[in-house]
């Protein structure tokens, strides 16, 4: 056994199950173990280390931030919050942002904001908002969020639940239109569902929920805390389709693998519901996270983040979608945000992922049957040749392995 991997499991309560390695330092593309193993990492901590573990420009920026001023609450301006936000409101057209910490937090921020303008700019009656949502849909772990779940494990033990949520099926625009009444404030989605498997909607689905919103005042409200900020070759996965969002959920590569930074973004009509007390953190909007979160703007955009993920993800999946295996269901996704569906009867998705790290790729399963490639933007057309030869050489094992009877 690993010290380390023990304690842990002594002193650390078991919320996760992760893969038996122990990293202790990171590079670029590459993270190294404990006994100095390399590997590259095809996680990026599930899309927050896009710009790559310890970009030299980010950590250029937290030394001198950290030396000058880190946390003061939001009961006072600072000299670092207005340039990011200003920032972020302009490569998004959003007209102001709040800023959080966590992704749940935002998600947690967008509830509040959308019952808020149900409630004083729709009409809707006293604590009679309805939030939709979609079944198979990945918003964080609070009691409210999980509220909205429809998986079994998310709500066992944690109830009860507060009221106001509706679930429909993913990528069914009927069954959205079907759930839209009176009551309802808005329309939470993921334009790629993430913690689901990877999962791309029917090609113009998110642009026909947008106008279905708009036809009867609900807000669309995308959580592109995975799926935005480059990751699926676009700096938005609504500019796919040309969608503008009344409102916006960001995370995770907003704080450039550095530390958590998040925020709700809105048009003015639905942030100005907010007032001060009605809502805040201490630690949102910190000096600190607002000049990480700055620079890791300004990188995607100097770098081309999001061009670099067009293209490669268009390469990978197009070597994914070469490898011929009974094993593998399907391929898919958007950018370099890419699930390898596995046939649960010929092997299991934990598995697969123990036996690349073997060969020095880290990477998670989802759902116990999707393997999810999520690189740091950075990579390479080299590193990507050399992923995808793990990938089928472990294609190949698995293939010959026989049976479980």
């Amino acid at each position: 056994m690993n010290r380390h991997i023990d304690l842990e499991e002594r002193f650390c309560a078991r919320n996760y199950h992760p893969l038996p390695v122990v990293l202790t330092r990171g590079e670029g593309v590459h993270v190294w173990d404990d006994a100095d193993k390399k590997y590259l990492d095809m996680m990026s901590a599930y899309s927050a280390v896009s710009h790559g573990h310890a970009h030299p420009r980010l950590v250029r920026v937290v030394q001198e931030q950290v030396a000058q001023l880190t946390i003061v609450s939001r009961a006072y301006h600072t000299d670092k919050l207005g340039p990011f936000l200003q920032r972020i409101c302009d490569l998004t057209g959003q007209d102001m942002a709040l800023p959080m910490n966590t992704g749940a937090e935002a998600v947690e921020t967008a509830l509040k904001a959308a019952r808020k303008w149900a409630y004083t700019i729709k009409g809707v009656a006293r604590d009679k908002a309805e939030i939709i949502t979609c079944a198979g849909n990945f918003h964080g772990r609070t009691i409210a969020i999980v509220a909205m779940s429809d998986e079994p494990q998310f709500q066992s033990g944690f109830g009860p639940f507060p009221p106001g949520f509706r679930v429909v099926e993913y990528g069914n625009i009927a069954a959205l239109e079907d759930a839209i009444n009176e009551n309802t404030a808005a329309f939470l989605v993921e334009p790629i569902q993430g913690e689901g498997g990877i999962v791309v909607p029917p090609a113009g689905y998110l642009k026909a929920a947008e106008q279905l919103c708009h036809k009867h005042n609900v807000l669309l409200i995308a959580d592109e805390v995975q799926t935005g900020l480059g990751r699926t070759g676009k700096f938005l996965a609504c500019e796919h389709e040309d969608v503008h969002p009344d409102g916006l959920i960001l995370g995770k590569a907003l704080g450039g693998g550095i530390l958590p930074v998040s925020m709700f973004l809105a048009r003015l009509e639905v942030m100005n519901v907010f007032t001060p007390g009605d809502h805040g953190s201490t630690f949102g909007g910190n000096p600190l996270a607002a000049a990480v979160g700055l620079e890791a703007l300004n990188i995607l955009i100097d770098e081309d983040l999001p061009g670099r993920s067009a293209r490669l993800g268009t390469y990978l999946l197009s070597c994914l979608g070469d490898i011929d295996s009974p094993l593998i269901k399907d391929v898919r996704g958007r950018g370099l945000f890419i699930g390898i569906e596995l046939d649960p009867s010929l092997g299991s998705a934990r598995t697969f992922c123990e036996a690349l790290m073997t060969r020095g790729l880290l990477s998670k399963e989802t759902h116990e049957t999707v393997v999810r490639l999520a690189p740091p933007l950075v990579i390479s057309d080299t590193e990507i040749d050399w992923a995808v030869r793990q990938i089928r050489d472990v294609v190949g094992d698995m293939d010959r392995m026989p049976l479980a009877s």
